[in-house]
């Protein structure tokens, strides 16, 4: 599926990369309940345009609540050390705590 509107993906690839500006294009057409994006910028446009977010830490933490995966933190850690997914140390920590883990 692709945005209709294309004088907004142009808008939004002024500050982002040409797949975030058409997901967020996207979903500001079809108000999906959550859009999944982890670039920071791109969650900040996506944030002005009042578009509800998440992303993988975000699916890890609900997996994690609906008994999906066993540990948040074997998780975060094959993104960080085979993925070169970067999290930030205070989120990474914020996170773990927030699952007791």
């Amino acid at each position: 599926m692709t945005p209709v509107n294309e004088s907004v993906v142009r808008l939004l690839k002024r500050e982002l990369h040409a797949g975030e500006a058409e997901t967020i294009a996207l979903a500001i057409e079809q108000q999906p309940d959550v859009v999944f994006l982890d670039e920071s910028e791109a969650r900040r446009v996506a944030n002005l345009y009042g578009l509800r977010i998440t992303g993988i830490i975000g699916l890890l933490v609900r997996a994690k609540y609906e008994g999906k995966i066993v540990s948040l933190r074997d998780e975060l850690d094959k993104l960080r050390d085979e993925a070169g997914f970067w999290i930030d140390d205070d989120l990474y920590n914020r996170v773990l705590q927030s699952a007791e883990e």
